[in-house]
């Protein structure tokens, strides 16, 4: 998959730093002042759509957009597909060994929780608050990335928009995707033992794959000696009852995976999927981290300045709170952190480096032959000199044909940039929607 370049600009002027300052600001008002985050909230971003809005029509890069528009939509299907993968892998994983594991299975040891909680006695009180705030969350990094992506209409990140955004979807895609095969591997305790019981309806004993693998060695130290020297499950299972078996249709190969109850019977295997949010068990490596780290490297490159570096504090800050509250064991977090910035650095092979666009190739000629005019000119070189300029009159033809081509599909262009821009927002808002909650 190949989609137009992105390049860095560098941040050249501070206002996508200072909107996304003041989005967070804003946002955290929820907690300081409720009435005041009710006023705010809506004025900010009914301004930042007007601007958005008013900016459109002066946008210069469509035709960028519009070769984006397939590795765009190619890259959402990819990364919904992934979502939907790693759905499925969360409620496996906590139901596979049932309830009863997950209340009497402790958290792991996590040097990480100990470290924060002795800095909680040393630091000054105020410096603890701070750590615990709920400044940032999951919704926060996405609205963060769309606010880059649309900042290009500001000419505030390099065009186009939508290639940003089909890289940033991809990587994601590939990042949960390992995430899933990572904590489907090994089975993690949680770091919060009363979560499953609370959240999900699975049945209290194991699947029968576990029955057989596990149970009979997971306790006895004998038992695990002796599963080593024949490597062969040797044991015989004890009996459980039959797992409920719904009516899916074409779907009753997933019940031996999301193993529904019969208290669930009545709901589909998707509305499933829906209610196991993060699941009950440890998920190495964290999600949340995954997208903010994402949205950091994105920001980084893309736009820069002293904003990515507040950018990347909220992320630390990010980090230490899912540690701290016990979503993640600290090993989560730190294997997210590496793996979005080496999955950013990765994807970044898929997406080439130049800007392989006709207006941009023939002013790069344009280029070469105004440097090699300059220097036949030097060189008091008139056959040179009238060589490159009949180049520069071939290069002329080719230029207007290129705008001629480029008045005749402006109507095409302001149709789908139309199109573009309301996607993109009830994209953001079913986004803002459905994470609101984190």
């Amino acid at each position: 998959m190949r989609s137009p370049s992105i390049s860095r600009r560098g941040g050249r002027s501070g206002g996508l730093g200072i909107a996304a300052i003041a989005y967070v600001g804003v946002d955290y008002l929820r907690h300081l002042s409720p009435e005041w985050h009710e006023r705010l909230q809506p004025a900010l971003w009914a301004a930042l759509v007007i601007l958005v809005v008013i900016r459109v029509p002066y946008y210069k890069h469509w035709s960028l957009e519009f070769r984006a528009a397939i590795p765009f939509v190619l890259s959402m299907i990819f990364m919904l597909s992934a979502l939907l993968f790693e759905a499925i892998s969360v409620r496996s994983v906590t139901a596979v060994l049932g309830l009863d594991w997950h209340n009497g299975t402790p958290p792991l040891p996590d040097t990480g929780q100990w470290l924060l909680l002795a800095l909680n006695e040393q630091l000054p009180g105020a410096v603890v608050d701070v750590l615990r705030a709920s400044v940032i969350g999951l919704h926060h990094f996405l609205m963060l990335f769309v606010m880059l992506a649309f900042s290009v209409v500001f000419d505030s990140v390099e065009a186009p928009g939508l290639g940003l955004a089909a890289r940033y979807m991809f990587t994601m895609a590939i990042g949960r995707i390992l995430r899933a095969i990572t904590f489907t591997s090994t089975i993690l305790p949680s770091p919060r033992p009363w979560c499953a019981l609370s959240r999900f309806r699975v049945p209290p004993y194991p699947h029968r794959w576990a029955q057989k693998y596990y149970v009979p060695y997971a306790t006895d130290s004998d038992s695990i000696r002796r599963i080593i020297q024949l490597d062969i499950a040797y044991a015989t299972p004890n009996e459980y009852g039959n797992d409920f078996q719904p009516n899916w249709g074409l779907m009753n190969f997933l019940a031996d995976f999301l193993r529904p109850t019969a208290y669930e019977g009545a709901s589909s295997w998707y509305n499933l999927l829906k209610k196991a949010g993060g699941g009950c068990n440890d998920l190495l490596y964290s999600g949340h981290m995954l997208v903010a780290v994402l949205t950091a490297m994105a920001w980084t490159e893309a736009y820069g300045g002293f904003s990515s570096y507040i950018i990347w504090l909220l992320v630390i800050h990010s980090a230490q709170r899912e540690i701290r509250e016990r979503h993640h064991y600290s090993v989560d977090c730190i294997v997210a952190i590496y793996m979005g910035i080496m999955l950013w650095k990765m994807t970044a092979l898929f997406w080439p480096v130049k800007n392989n666009s006709k207006e941009e190739q023939v002013m790069n000629e344009f280029e070469k032959v105004h440097r090699r005019l300059l220097q036949a000119a030097k060189d008091s070189d008139m056959d040179k000199v009238r060589e490159l300029l009949n180049e520069v009159e071939i290069n002329s033809i080719s230029t207007v044909s290129v705008s001629t081509k480029h008045q005749q599909q402006s109507r095409g262009m302001w149709l789908f940039s139309c199109a573009t821009v309301f996607f993109a927002v009830v994209i953001v808002l079913l986004a803002f929607t459905l994470t609101s909650d984190g």
